[in-house]
């Protein structure tokens, strides 16, 4: 069943396109050496290229336009082997040279796709139209005096990688899950890091609405949003807006507009400019982008491995169930931790550790998965402690919460506080036969055909042990006394 939202004439479907900036990861910027940290004191990374001085020249930097090969293909894009920088002319305070170096008529990276989950178990490729380079503009604060607007030049001339979508999503929850897949591909490439929260990767959404078999109708774009929960939002939003402009007899006009993250609604900005306004024309300062097909094949060999291709070793390997191959390979530091957990062991039952008490942990910590409250080395050790019978599965659990605790080793602790499960057949004989002993109406009972009672005898028999007993030889021994 496609989404469509109801309005007083009937449903209405949704058509979306994302635009996604994604700041290039790399220690330089696209046309100078100026550094790219983030959190740095404001005007501190500044070359004179990003500040506009006149006569100086841009210089290309080698590694973000490999940063944007390696996303194209991550992305199963054509890589053009020629493209061209050009110049985008405005005004902005934040905008020293006036112009904006960008790839508008000429690509890096031309056609790919992108398949994204959805949550009923489907699946569904989204078009990639383009990604090209270009440099980002500064930024301008207007929280920092009454009646001045500061301005900040870090940003300035930072590699950006815009990615262009077709418009091929039907619902929010296809936009959020095709950013998502998108981050999650950057990252396993490490290509863009997909802070969204620091500003290194931020969507503008163009959303417009049609009844069901039309064509297009006018589209409205909602800039900068920069979080995959605020882009699922304003989808929404923008689209509930723009049924009521049609079904109230208006017509919705070209425009970008802005989310209002408080009140959940979209507010105009600016009347939408066409590509002519900006007066696009090739960068003279700079000569075409020409690279090999040589070039390109050594990136694509040395490319990680891709979240759809771990997930499917993970279920063909591991014996994972496809959703948990889907969760564990999310975020590729989760995975790194899992493969190192599961390496040699019980990888379904390493999966089990990861995603229910490591997980439960981290969120109860407030800690992550890069700096996680248990070492993948600590919890594989745990894991080790079990299958060679040392603990129970109760008993490893008791253990976890105090590695969570103290940060110590789990052999350590089973040492310190005497925790090591009594797998001596002998011992366990001499407290069942107390038990038994104790309860001899109820092992009547139980001879006599009350066989849910095995339960209360092997209870009795684990508490009388402090729980250290092992659950499969008491099991045993009970049946054989009670037999």
């Amino acid at each position: 069943m496609s989404y469509t939202i109801e309005g007083s004439t009937g449903p209405w479907e949704l058509v979306i396109g994302l635009e996604v900036h994604a700041q290039v990861v790399s220690n330089a910027k696209l046309f100078s050496g100026a550094a790219t940290a983030f959190g740095a004191e404001p005007n501190s990374q500044v070359s004179f290229v990003d500040a506009g001085f006149p006569g100086m020249l841009p210089v290309i930097n080698r590694e973000c336009v490999a940063q944007a090969v390696r996303t194209g293909l991550g992305l199963n894009a054509k890589v053009n082997l020629w493209s061209r920088f050009d110049r985008k002319n405005y005004f902005y305070a934040d905008l020293p040279q006036g112009y904006q170096i960008s790839q508008f008529a000429h690509p890096i990276i031309g056609e790919g796709q992108v398949e994204i989950a959805l949550a009923d178990g489907t699946t569904k490729a989204i078009g990639i139209t383009r990604l090209h380079l270009e440099q980002d503009a500064g930024k301008s604060l207007h929280d920092q005096h009454p009646q001045k607007s500061f301005i900040d030049l870090n940003r300035s001339g930072v590699a950006l990688m815009e990615i262009v979508s077709e418009p091929d999503m039907r619902s929010p929850e296809e936009a959020g899950a095709y950013l998502t897949k998108l981050r999650q591909i950057l990252r396993y490439l490490g290509t863009c890091d997909g802070n969204m929260e620091e500003g290194s990767m931020r969507a503008d959404v163009n959303v417009s609405v049609r009844k069901a078999g039309e064509g297009y109708r006018t589209r409205c774009e909602v800039k900068n949003v920069n979080s995959i929960r605020f882009v699922m939002q304003a989808v929404e939003a923008e689209a509930r807006r723009q049924i009521e402009v049609w079904e109230s007899g208006g017509e919705v006009t070209q425009e970008t507009r802005l989310f209002d993250t408080g009140r959940g609604i979209t507010r105009s900005m600016r009347s939408k400019e066409d590509a002519h306004d900006y007066r696009y024309f090739p960068d003279p300062d700079l000569p075409p982008l020409v690279i090999t097909q040589s070039w390109v094949d050594q990136l694509k060999a040395a490319l990680p491995e891709l979240p759809d291709e771990r997930r499917a070793r993970y279920v063909r390997d591991y014996g994972v169930t496809p959703y948990d191959a889907h969760v564990l390979t999310l975020e590729k530091e989760t995975a790194a931790y899992y493969e190192a957990v599961a390496k040699g062991r019980d990888a379904k039952q390493a999966a089990n550790w990861v995603m229910g008490d490591l997980f439960a942990a981290i969120n109860r910590t407030k800690t992550s998965i890069a700096e996680p409250p248990v070492s993948a080395a600590d919890l594989g050790a745990l894991l080790d402690l079990m299958a060679d019978n040392t603990l129970s599965g109760k008993l490893a659990k008791e253990v976890f919460e105090v590695m969570v605790e103290t940060g110590r080793a789990p052999g350590t602790i089973v040492e310190e506080r005497g925790l090591r499960q009594v797998t001596d057949t002998g011992a366990i004989e001499a407290v069942i036969d107390d038990v038994l002993a104790k309860n001899a109406d109820k092992v009547a009972e139980y001879r006599s055909g009350k066989d849910k009672l095995f339960g209360f005898f092997v209870g009795q028999t684990m508490k009388a042990m402090q729980g250290k007993g092992n659950p499969a030889l008491v099991n045993e021994v009970l049946k054989k006394k009670l037999s």
